[in-house]
């Protein structure tokens, strides 16, 4: 087990100090792991407290929603358990005033119990205290009665709508039939593509095969109710909205709020991926999705996954939903913009109007300019565990997507030398994202202008362009020869072409020699200390791998060697 923690008894304690450090507004009990706000007035001019927590292991639930507009306080446990009876009272008896307390209550047996007798000693007391269960999980649906399923990431909307409604000064009755309302509309569903591990346990929760997936899990790393393959983000949404659909029952206007839940290691990407589908699947089935948010807020550890949450809203919800809240863990103000705004962008001019003639090097460009396509395609996977060994692992998507820009271009862009390399140029700027691409664009386009205005260049000629191309690479990127990049092959390169040709060897010869002197250079650079990209970031454990960069020049070399023959 990896975790950043020092001992797991002290986990949860050592979390929220650290958390309060940056929170002001906030306070914590001294004996017990209970969040409180820092502002309140004296008691007997407080609003109607509401409460909720569960256990560790949900940040940023519930610690991260306390503040005016949503949670008087939070109450936590040790990681996935129920904080205990005296916990919650303390929660009770250090918020509340007159008005009384709601306590907000995730439905599982031990925070049942514990907060549920909180309230009976603190009604003993005299304070007023109504409970709301939260029963969202919507997978459970054909396993369990209604009042049995578990409350999940739905929880979060209960403590904006009930904590909205307490901050304009509703009465404890009225919010708590508002929360009783709402947590009966809304419905949850999850899925799984990873396990994760409780500090004290040390021990994945359960195994999941490399392609496998657990649809509707709950929040405690808990098994699902099926396990599936992978699937494509959109199915898998698809999946989880026909359960969603089926069980809520929307208003005349279909009108709704929806919640995309992180469950803790899912990236901010593959979520805004899940969010983008789901508004307009949604859509297309006849809702109108008023509200929604994306993002990490009530997580199961380092577990991956995501969790969809459809609330109906009518215009009550709504308005609370909008009343503005400062709580770091309540991420925007929901607000759903479609269609996005798209505006073109302010691209050169190319006149397609003026017809390029074909040259007489058109032919032997489009086989040159295909052959290195086809090698770069049959080397990504080659060049992807090359670069994943020592950099990012992308090399081979961006030279495959380097050769889908080559198939790309129009039958105008093999009319010249100079036409192939300038249109290439923008082919693979716009084609590659990473490094790659704008080396390739910067080379290709100095390359071009060397040629400018040549129906037909001679080898002197490309070999002047080939030098310039290289060039222009350790311009933009400030490396040089031994800095274990693609200029200790192209560099190399040259150098032998221009040797042989010195000695009097043909064309094709001299570019053979080229190729080969390319691939021994690529190999070379395998000793070489890294200087400059990402290996240069691990130092001597590239030592022994060659560089991905020069070993992809040294392919399309070969591969031009090849239609030269």
């Amino acid at each position: 087990m990896k975790k950043l923690i020092n001992d797991p008894r002290f986990a949860v304690r050592e979390m929220l100090e650290g958390a309060l450090a940056l929170a002001p507004s906030l306070a914590l009990l001294a004996e017990e792991n209970v969040v409180i706000r820092n502002d309140l007035p004296d008691a007997p001019q407080r609003r109607v407290a509401v409460i909720s927590g569960g256990g560790a292991g949900h940040e940023p639930a519930h610690a991260g929603y306390v503040g005016p507009g949503m949670l008087s306080a939070a109450v936590v446990g040790d990681v996935f358990t129920s904080p205990s009876v005296d916990a919650v009272l303390a929660a009770v008896r250090a918020v509340s005033g007159p008005a009384g307390a709601l306590l907000v209550v995730k439905n599982y047996t031990g925070d049942r119990l514990n907060f549920g007798l909180a309230a009976e000693i603190a009604r003993e007391e005299g304070i007023p205290v109504e409970i709301v269960i939260v029963a969202d999980d919507a997978a459970l649906a054909s396993l369990v009665a209604p009042e049995r399923r578990r409350g999940i990431a739905g929880t979060v909307f209960i403590h904006k709508l009930a904590g909205a409604a307490a901050e304009r000064g509703a009465p404890l009755a009225d919010i708590a039939s508002l929360a009783r309302s709402a947590s009966s509309d809304l419905r949850t569903m999850g899925v799984g593509l990873g396990t994760c591990i409780v500090p004290a346990v040390g021990l994945p929760s359960f195994s999941l095969g490399a392609e496998e997936i657990e649809f509707g899990l709950g929040i405690h790393g808990e098994k699902g109710v099926r396990r599936s393959a992978i699937k494509p983000a959109n199915e898998i949404v698809e999946e989880i909205l026909a359960v969603l659909t089926g069980e809520i029952t929307p208003s005349a206007d279909k009108r709704l709020a929806v919640l995309v839940n992180g469950l803790g290691a899912t990236p901010p990407m593959e979520l805004a991926i899940v969010l983008g589908h789901a508004l307009k699947s949604l859509g297309g089935m006849g809702f109108s999705v008023s509200r929604a948010w994306c993002g990490n807020f009530m997580t199961a550890l380092e577990m991956p996954g995501v969790s969809i949450t459809l609330l109906p809203l009518d215009d009550r919800r709504l308005q609370l939903l909008d009343d503005a809240t400062p709580v770091s863990a309540w991420q925007g103000d929901g607000q759903v913009r479609l269609p996005i705004t798209i505006v073109p962008g302010a691209a050169a001019h190319v006149d397609q109007g003026v017809p390029v003639p074909r040259g007489p090097q058109s032919d032997l460009l489009r086989a040159g300019a295909l052959a290195v396509a086809d090698a770069l395609d049959g080397a990504e996977a080659e060049l992807g565990d090359l670069d994943g060994k020592a950099g990012d692992g992308d090399l081979g998507a961006s030279m495959a997507r380097g050769a889908a820009a080559i198939r790309n271009l129009a039958d105008r862009s093999f009319a010249t030398p100079e036409t192939l390399l300038a249109d290439l140029s923008a082919g693979v700027r716009r084609a590659i994202a990473g490094s790659s691409g704008p080396f390739y664009a910067a080379a290709l386009l100095r390359a071009a202008g060397q040629l400018r205005g040549l129906d037909c260049a001679t080898e002197a000629q490309w070999r002047t362009a080939f030098l310039a191309a290289a060039q222009a690479i350790s311009d933009l990127g400030g490396a040089g020869r031994g800095d274990r990049t693609m200029l200790d092959a192209l560099l190399p390169g040259h150098e032998a072409w221009q040797q042989a040709t010195d000695q009097g060897q043909n064309p094709v010869a001299a570019f053979f020699a080229a190729a080969a002197a390319a691939h021994a250079g690529a190999m070379a650079s395998a000793t070489l200390m890294p200087r400059a990209g990402r290996a240069s970031y691990i130092g001597d454990r590239a030592i022994g791998i060659p560089d991905g960069g020069a070993v992809a020049v040294a392919i399309w070399m070969k591969a031009i060697a090849g239609v030269l023959e």
